[in-house]
C-alpha cells in the first residue's frame, strides 16, 4: 500500500457529490514521490509525500 515513510499519509476514501447530491465512492491519493534523503549521515531512498519533502527542505535551509 502506498504510504509516506515520514508521516504515514495514505489513501483515504470519500464520496463524489453530484448536483442532485447523489454520493458515489471515490479515493483521495497522496502525492507521493521517491526521494533521496540524508538520515544520520547516510543517503537513504524513501517514499515521501510532497508536504514532508517541503517541510524537510525548509528545516535544512
Amino acid at each position: 500500500m502506498a504510504k509516506c515513510a515520514n508521516c504515514g499519509k495514505s489513501t483515504t476514501f470519500g464520496h463524489n457529490r453530484s448536483f442532485s447530491q447523489r454520493a458515489t465512492n471515490r479515493t483521495f491519493k497522496p502525492n507521493l514521490q521517491k526521494t533521496i534523503v540524508m538520515e544520520k549521515g547516510r543517503v537513504v531512498r524513501k517514499v515521501l509525500c510532497t508536504k514532508c519533502i517541503k517541510a524537510m527542505s525548509k528545516s535544512v535551509a
